[in-house]
């Protein structure tokens, strides 16, 4: 299983356990809501156990978060096609954004799951082919090119084209 971050479990564990008993959350019941094992959810929130780029998804939505309320802001997320550099978090009236330099080796795909309702996601292409968003209606574009997608249901990227994709990555969660 790759890890998402490097030594994430260290950082990401205290932040999961802290929002879950802020919302008064059993172990049981937020494992259940983000579909994971309890034992995978408590290995996380001890620090046994690294979390995968899905995992934090899953995670953040089950809490009604963005991602970056899990990890530190200098995080560098690696998922099983995906790097991405976290850049800057913003709040902006009732959003909070995420900007993220995104890159995508060369016929690599990765599928992800659901963030919580709302949820958007925008992507620029700087080089490459990027075919990103709902995995029943993918856009593509190119250098240049910006998709745009809601990203409360699964979603997918893949870099389509012969050579890696870079690009930005910002994604928007109401609040």
């Amino acid at each position: 299983m790759e890890s998402a971050l490097p030594d994430g479990a260290a950082h990401v564990g205290p932040r999961v356990r802290a929002l879950r008993a802020e919302q008064g959350l059993s172990l049981s019941q937020l494992a259940r809501r983000a579909g994971l094992g309890k034992a995978t959810l408590s290995g996380l929130e001890a620090g046994t156990r690294n979390p995968t780029l899905d995992t934090l998804h899953s995670v953040a939505a089950a809490l009604g978060v963005p991602l970056t309320a899990l990890v530190a802001e200098s995080a560098r997320i690696q998922g099983a096609a995906v790097d991405m550099a976290l850049l800057k978090v913003f709040e902006d009236g009732p959003a909070t954004y995420e900007l993220y330099r995104m890159r995508i080796p060369a016929g690599a795909a990765q599928t992800s799951p659901p963030h919580h309702p709302g949820v958007t996601e925008h992507a620029t292409v700087f080089a490459g082919e990027l075919r990103a968003g709902p995995l029943d209606a993918p856009g593509v574009a190119g250098p240049g090119g910006y998709l745009e997608w809601a990203a409360d249901t699964p979603h997918g990227y893949a870099a389509t084209g012969g050579q890696d994709v870079h690009a930005s990555l910002l994604i928007r969660y109401p609040r």
